[in-house]
């Protein structure tokens, strides 16, 4: 892992409060606050309800974007990642119950509800914005 996906990485750790944006039926942009992971190979993921509008609206167009990080108003100075991505909602038992986590309680019944599932969302361009620098670093997918 280089130094670029560690600083990325960190941004995510334990898990960020993120603002993703998708784009409604009538082609314009949503954005609403969710709660995400990212795994070793920067592949992002969070929790959410089946019936949610965004669940429909990544159904309908995968294409996402994604920004998190300096959050903390005392903290001015955090670097903070933008998150150009396509996501998919998951709803195989195996993944729900390898996401689970006992907070979710608040929102499903278990890791079998039927309203919970998981968006994992695949980067293909992620720019690193730190505040003392003027350009972002950025990171992009290898070529498939």
């Amino acid at each position: 892992m280089d130094d670029l996906e560690s600083k990325i990485l960190a941004v995510f750790s334990p898990a960020a409060i993120a603002a993703l944006a998708t784009i409604t039926e009538q082609g314009r942009p949503w954005v609403r606050y969710v709660v995400v992971g990212a795994a070793p190979d920067l592949t992002l993921g969070f929790a959410t309800s089946l019936g949610s509008r965004k669940v429909g609206q990544m159904r309908a167009n995968p294409e996402v974007h994604l920004t998190a990080g300096a959050g903390d108003l005392e903290k001015m100075g955090q670097p903070y990642v933008q998150v150009e991505g396509r996501a998919a909602v998951l709803t195989d038992p195996a993944v729900k119950r390898a996401h689970w986590r006992e907070e979710l309680k608040d929102y499903f019944s278990g890791p079998d509800d039927p309203d919970y599932a998981i968006v994992v969302i695949k980067p293909r361009r992620i720019e690193y914005w730190a505040f003392d620098a003027r350009t972002p670093r950025v990171w992009e997918a290898p070529a498939a």
